[in-house]
């Protein structure tokens, strides 16, 4: 198959972006945007009953915020439905399709004695060969009508060569008796009119490319190249699940995860590229391929998402950080930041996305530059803040007013002042600590005092060193 590579991602619109529906949208991303080619977005709406306007939004939300872009417009397969019910017809005229009159009755009614006699229960409609002139003015659906005789090779380039035999599958209906298509013709007529060279989803759909290849041969249309993907399954080696944890991809975003650590841990879920685990978008495309899919189900793992995580935050650009920060509290529902604590995380990023794994983790390390004065330090931090480190800290301020705001002259001036106490800078980092943040765990005591600057530092050791500061 020359010419441009076309994949897709064709999701129902029954429910949330869904992680395992997150990762095929991924590989079918990754896939094409590594090869120069498209990847375009269908939303599978035929089931009326199920289909809703907020799930599409929540999945067009998810691969957003994934940073999934799609190429041309968003296909609705409902919307096609005269398209599929001509392919139909079309099939029908060229004796590649029958019209089959069985009621619904009739074809249980068979089944049941099939199963009483112990017999395959695949219907084999008695229209199949019928003469047209002994067709009733009746209602009929249309059945494909497939070889009886021979094998299905399906060549699926993660399952290797699947063979079916034909006489295990049933004369499939195409279009229903009041002349809707079926999801099965939909999906062929659509992945052909898309011009889809490679499709790549759940191994759940794999006994589906047996039937859907009797359309591609009736109407002789290319078969795409078939990537069926195990499903994921929990830390327990079952099927993923809500026990498990959150199932859809907004649940992360709300939890504080990154996109690209989001995006780097799904690839590896189920995919490999020698023992590479952290890698970028661009690695990513550049090494992505079919053969690297395992044939096993991925087993999802949430310590190994959250160190993905810390790298990428640990890696990102301060200010696409900040972006994405911002995009987390909205999702998550918290008070946005003011302009001034923005402007504060931004010159405290440098220090803050070392060792976060998660939004939530680094906001906790923002504290001191979140908080306002007078600081108030939790339960830790209050024991540190004694009589002997205040009066410490209040002879540390005046020492501060008139040194060089570097790191080098501030740890200089605090070793100092600790030596004339008879202590050593550990013991002072502490009360600190306390002083300038409130909190016991935050970034270095000098990164702290550089992004606040000297005249926000001295006051709150001021502050902290005054009698009963606390």
């Amino acid at each position: 198959m020359s010419g441009q590579i076309v994949t897709r991602f064709a999701p129902s619109p029954t429910g949330f972006l869904h992680i395992g529906g997150a990762r095929t949208a991924l590989f079918n991303w990754l896939y094409a945007r590594g090869r120069g080619g498209k990847f375009l977005l269908r939303i599978e709406d035929t089931d009326r009953a199920r289909s809703t306007p907020e799930a599409t939004d929540a999945i067009l939300k998810g691969l957003e915020w994934l940073g999934l872009d799609h190429d041309g417009e968003v296909i609705s397969q409902f919307a096609r439905a005269d398209r599929h019910a001509e392919v139909a017809h079309d099939l029908l005229a060229k004796g590649a399709a029958y019209k089959c009159f069985s009621t619904q009755e009739k074809i249980e009614a068979f089944r049941e004695q099939a199963r009483a006699e112990g017999r395959s229960t695949l219907f084999q409609s008695p229209w199949r060969d019928a003469d047209p002139s002994t067709h009733p003015d009746a209602p009929f659906v249309i059945r494909l009508r497939t070889p009886q005789d021979g094998t299905t090779v399906i060549r699926d380039q993660v399952q290797g060569d699947v063979t079916i035999r034909n006489d295990q599958l049933d004369d499939m209906v195409l279009l229903r008796s009041d002349g809707t298509p079926v999801y099965m013709l939909a999906v062929v007529v659509d992945d052909h009119d898309m011009g889809v060279t490679h499709v790549i989803r759940g191994d759940d759909h794999l006994n589906n490319a047996a039937r859907q290849m009797g359309i591609y041969t009736a109407m002789g249309w290319d078969v795409p190249v078939w990537a069926h993907i195990p499903l994921i399954h929990g830390p327990d080696g079952k099927k993923l699940s809500k026990r498990h944890g959150a199932l859809g991809v907004e649940e992360y975003q709300v939890m504080g995860y990154p996109a690209a650590g989001m995006r780097n841990y799904l690839a590896r879920l189920g995919w490999s590229h020698g023992d590479d685990e952290f890698f970028t978008d661009a690695q990513a495309k550049e090494w992505f391929d079919l053969s690297g899919i395992g044939k096993s189900p991925a087993r999802f793992d949430f310590k190994k998402l959250e160190n993905l995580s810390g790298q990428h935050i640990a890696a990102a650009d301060d200010a696409a950080l900040l972006h994405e920060l911002k995009g987390y509290l909205a999702a998550a529902k918290l008070p946005a930041l003011t302009d001034a604590q923005e402007d504060g995380m931004g010159r405290a990023m440098y220090c803050l996305k070392e060792r976060a794994r998660t939004f939530p983790e680094l906001i906790e390390k923002a504290e001191f530059v979140l908080a306002s004065r007078p600081i108030r330090p939790d339960e830790k931090a209050v024991k540190q803040l004694d009589t002997v480190s205040r009066g410490i800290l209040g002879s540390l301020t005046p020492q501060l007013q008139n040194a060089s705001w570097t790191r080098d002259e501030l740890e200089a001036v605090t070793s100092r002042i600790a030596e004339e106490h008879g202590t050593k800078f550990g013991k002072l980092a502490g009360p600190m600590r306390a002083a300038l943040a409130g909190r016991a765990v935050t970034p270095s005591v000098f990164d702290m005092m550089l992004v606040l600057g000297r005249e926000e530092t001295i006051a709150r050791l001021t502050d902290a060193s005054a009698e009963g500061g606390n």
